[in-house]
């Protein structure tokens, strides 16, 4: 073959999907998990452990503050985790046998692929969140001091000061939380599935959200609501709400990109 017959590889092709779309991928999400349990409390598991890891850190380093914007920013690093929930989904909707040796090889796998450079753009994104709220609490809250996260809450809910750095704070962790979710929502599964670069998996999610964004940012906010309720009872309830919406997040990936030819 000569350099002149050469051609790029396509980009992956984008669907637009509906609220129907939606309510097929969560049921498939049901499904996948009632049909592997085993799996999904384990990944779940995992996640409870990181928040309640997250939690004592906080504590120890006195800083209560940074609980309520990494609360926020907690639910949008479940792509990472439900890595191996995906690869469970697609072993189930192929027919292939579940084990463990396969599943958490094809995690471990995923620190040798592109998957680590997604990771770094998810960490940019937080780190840029934590630093806007430290700077934006400095100019709202000004002086004032709290010693606990009770204290912070009731500052922040009771005072104007409070109420303002609530606000503004919301506002710029929710149009770098859309940032995030745009840039991941399929960019995660279809970089597990496919042998892609991850600025070719981040354009094609970004497009996938552009292409249907009603749907998708409706996505968004129902999985950031059930994760904050979940993390709400002591991290506890992600360990069904995780792998529900993560098989549910691989179906709805199947359907927003079509299949390479």
């Amino acid at each position: 073959m000569t350099q002149a017959t050469i051609r790029p590889r396509p980009m992956p092709q984008v669907r637009p999907i509906g609220y129907d779309d939606l309510g097929e991928a969560f049921r498939a999400g049901v499904s996948d998990f009632r049909r592997a349990p085993r799996f999904g409390l384990f990944f779940g598991g995992v996640y409870v452990l990181g928040g309640w890891i997250m939690w004592l850190l906080l504590s120890w380093v006195q800083a209560p503050w940074l609980m309520l914007p990494l609360a926020l920013a907690f639910p949008l690093m479940g792509p990472f985790v439900a890595v191996g929930l995906y690869d469970v989904s697609r072993r189930l909707a192929a027919g292939q046998r579940l084990d463990w040796a396969s599943v958490l090889g094809v995690v471990f796998a995923q620190r040798k692929r592109e998957l680590g450079w997604m990771a770094f753009v998810t960490l940019f994104i937080c780190f840029v969140w934590f630093y806007q709220i430290r700077t934006i609490m400095v100019l709202t809250m000004q002086n004032m001091s709290f010693s606990s996260f009770g204290q912070f809450l009731e500052l922040v809910f009771t005072t104007t000061e409070g109420l303002t750095f609530l606000a503004v704070g919301t506002l710029v962790g929710g149009f770098l939380a859309l940032v995030l979710f745009s840039t991941t929502v399929v960019a995660i599964p279809l970089l597990l599935e496919r042998d892609r670069d991850f600025i070719t998996a981040i354009i094609t999610s970004v497009k996938a959200v552009t292409t249907s964004p009603a749907p998708m940012i409706g996505w968004g906010l129902t999985v950031t609501a059930l994760m904050m309720v979940s993390i709400l009872a002591g991290f506890l309830g992600l360990l069904v709400t995780l792998p529900v919406l993560g098989h549910a997040t691989w179906h709805l990936y199947k359907r927003a990109v079509a299949p390479e030819a």
